[in-house]
């Protein structure tokens, strides 16, 4: 079996850890700890996450879009294909080295999006985003973390809780989507969404598409129009 190659390492935010990105063969993995947070292998749901969101404003003139959480690219390459010449997508991403993979090693694998004249990346969390824009954007996708339960960095709490629910609300202009996605079901999170206001559509996907993987979760809230 080919071995796992360390390729770069960076700190990942809020508990210290080391942020580790490794090689084998034409297979990429990010990993904090014994925990693997992504695989190049394993990205339907992360596809999914941006074609069920891009799928509730596809008549919306000049849509625009913010993405919590770069990973590898496969979301943002997905809702590129979902809005169009006009639209435009917004990616929030903490970690510096991680946009800087999305660059080099990774750039590839979700077919170059960084490129693409309609993204614009920020090097910031995407709560801060969230927190001082109002009614600026017609999708908001949250791929942070593990979902409303993290793994890494218990300051995402805030975005799950209510009190950053009603804020992206605020964030959606009338008749626009937040998308979340998680690891696992949340009957708890489902309940909060609908609490602040939300229309919520909870859909199962598999990890790997149609080739199957494990299951994960992605909650559809639409806010009135």
């Amino acid at each position: 079996m080919i071995p796992w190659i360390l390729l770069e390492v960076a700190q990942a935010p809020g508990n210290g850890e080391e942020l580790r990105l490794y090689k084998r063969g034409t297979e990429f993995a990010m990993r904090v700890g014994k925990c693997e947070l992504m695989n190049s292998r394993v990205h339907g749901s992360e596809d999914e996450l941006a074609k069920l969101a891009c799928g509730r404003i596809t008549n919306r003139p000049e849509p625009r879009i913010l993405v919590g959480g770069l990973g590898m690219g496969y979301t943002v390459a997905a809702a590129l294909k979902g809005i169009g010449v006009d639209g435009r997508v917004a990616v929030a991403e903490l970690v510096p080295a991680v946009v800087a993979w999305n660059r080099g090693p990774l750039a590839e694998l979700a077919g170059y999006p960084l490129q693409d004249e309609r993204v614009i990346v920020r090097e910031v969390d995407v709560a801060r985003i969230i927190q001082t824009e109002r009614n600026a954007y017609d999708a908001i996708l949250l791929d942070v973390d593990n979902g409303p339960e993290g793994l890494t960095q218990k300051d995402n709490d805030w975005l799950y809780g209510l009190h950053g629910l009603n804020v992206a609300l605020a964030t959606l202009r009338p008749g626009g989507v937040l998308a979340v996605w998680s690891a696992a079901p949340d009957r708890a999170f489902t309940s909060r969404l609908r609490k602040v206001g939300f229309l919520v559509d909870e859909v199962r996907v598999r990890g790997r598409g149609t080739s199957g993987g494990s299951r994960h979760t992605i909650w559809i809230a639409c806010c009135a129009i």
